[in-house]
């Protein structure tokens, strides 16, 4: 059986809504998390995530 995990904000550390399995491959993915509301681009291969690049969201005034 595979193993499942839920993908963890590099930011804050929170889960996010993604899971992934262990034969799960992401290159370039854009990872949104809803609580620090931060946008990283990811990549993820046997349950290990990097981060390439973590994107500054604006907030509306």
């Amino acid at each position: 059986m595979n193993a499942i995990e839920w993908v963890r904000c590099p930011v804050c550390g929170n889960k996010t809504r993604l899971q992934i399995r262990a034969d799960t491959e992401l290159k370039n993915f854009p990872l949104y998390c809803p609580k620090c509301r931060q946008e990283s681009l990811i990549d993820a291969k046997d349950l290990q995530v990097t981060v390439i690049k973590r994107f500054e969201t604006k907030t509306q005034s």
